[in-house]
């Protein structure tokens, strides 16, 4: 047997369904909020590979940058850092795609680890081994980063203390 609602009751009901949403409402509700942000996140993924893809471009290509503007630019990097009182500063790190074996050699202190260099990071090395080399400055390059504990990022770091 049903039981008649009040008068008061049925415009209670109304509000209700006004003011709250029902609970299929609210899933499909969060349903699209999961996947714009799910999109959005693939998005930035994206976008993150098409900035490393233009970096690894450059660096593969001869900056065209003179030795004398490259020793000035050493010579205010150590100023700097000896300023400091710092006795090594890490001058470039660059993603391994850049060795010719993904950082293996680099990773394994291989001889000839440095006939694996290509684009900037080759130029960066036969600069130090030019300049700054025959000045006591040695050059440490070592992998700096293991994402998925495989070699990553390679850094190159100016020591002369």
């Amino acid at each position: 047997m049903l039981k008649s609602a009040a008068p008061g009751e049925i415009a209670v009901v109304a509000k209700v369904d006004d003011l709250l949403p029902n609970a299929a409402d609210c899933r499909k509700v969060i349903a699209q909020v999961e996947a714009d942000r799910a999109m959005q996140a693939v998005r930035a993924r994206e976008h993150e590979e098409a900035e490393k893809h233009a970096l690894l471009e450059r660096f593969q290509r001869p900056s065209g940058i003179d030795d004398e503007e490259r020793l000035k630019r050493a010579a205010a990097i150590i100023n700097r850092a000896v300023a400091n009182g710092l006795t090594e500063t890490q001058v470039f790190r660059f993603p391994n795609e850049l060795c010719t074996d993904r950082g293996r050699a680099i990773n394994n202190q291989e001889p000839g680890w440095e006939t694996t260099l290509t684009g900037l990071p080759k130029e960066l090395y036969e600069f130090w081994e030019k300049f700054l080399r025959p000045r006591g400055y040695h050059l440490k390059v070592e992998v700096v980063e293991f994402p998925g504990g495989v070699p990553g990022d390679i850094g190159m770091t100016l020591r002369w203390g």
